[in-house]
């Protein structure tokens, strides 16, 4: 009967091949529990010393590059981790465990180094003050702000400028109420995220279950990318307006692209 059922539900029959997602998922909440029970000061180590910060980093901690990602201090873990799961989930069905890695380390580590030399600009030049130096900076919220980046270029060709608009408007919202280097990070990781998929090649077909999780993982996206409540309303209008103008762009191209072939007497491409 569970075997019928498997073999029949379309999710239930994907889920054997989430391996990294499921992987990575069991990993985190085994660490986040480890740390919970071993109490607030154990936590507070756990965070200093993965943080991959100046100080971290100037001192050759380069190991905090890839442990940041296994350390989260972003409250309950049953807040976030379904949400992440829905999104890395999704990612790796649509393009296999390598894509979405590569995705993830990608804007994990990029986005943790672009940062970083702009903090030691800004320092160095006192523009930043240097407590910044030893500001916390752990978590998931880089790679997986790349995969959501990955997947606005995924989504189906007609809606794929609206969402791409979308998510850079709420990005640049973000960034300008927020005002703190991680809402500067997570622009430069949507941005690594959409940029490496362009060499993923085509994604598989959207099915509904596919379009329950992207539901899923984009509320969580925004959430990730608004960060406070404050910032939801602003980001979430510039969203809307960065998904017409892109919209409106698209279609103005397309409509000269149309005029162009008839005047040449050729067929615009579909």
């Amino acid at each position: 009967m569970v075997r019928a059922l498997v073999s029949r539900w379309q999710p239930l029959r994907s889920l054997g091949r989430l391996r990294a997602t499921l992987l990575y998922g069991a990993i985190l909440l085994a660490v986040t529990s480890a740390l919970v029970a071993l109490g607030p000061q154990a936590q507070a180590r756990a965070v200093e010393r993965a943080s991959t910060n100046l100080h971290n980093l100037g001192h050759g901690h380069v190991g905090t590059l890839l442990g940041s990602a296994f350390v989260v201090d972003a409250g309950p873990v049953a807040l976030w981790l379904p949400g992440l799961l829905c999104l890395l989930g999704l990612a790796e069905s649509i393009w296999g465990s390598r894509h979405l890695i590569y995705a993830f380390v990608t804007g994990h580590v990029g986005a943790t180094l672009l940062v970083a030399i702009g903090l030691t600009v800004g320092v160095e030049s006192g523009w930043t003050p240097a407590e910044i130096t030893r500001a916390t900076d752990v978590g998931t919220s880089y790679g997986a702000t790349a995969v959501l980046g990955a997947l606005a270029v995924a989504v189906p060709r007609r809606w794929r400028p609206a969402v791409i608009g979308a998510w850079l408007g709420v990005g640049v919202a973000a960034v300008a109420v927020g005002r703190d280097f991680t809402d500067v990070g997570h622009g430069v990781a949507l941005l690594l995220g959409m940029a490496v998929a362009t060499r993923f090649g085509a994604p598989g077909a959207w099915t509904g279950w596919r379009f329950a999780l992207l539901g899923v993982a984009s509320w969580f996206g925004f959430l990730m990318l608004a960060g406070t409540v404050e910032a939801m309303a602003p980001a979430a209008a510039c969203g809307a307006v960065g998904a017409v103008v892109a919209g409106a762009l698209t279609a103005a191209r397309r409509a000269h692209l149309g005029a162009t072939h008839d005047r040449c007497g050729t067929t615009p491409p579909v």
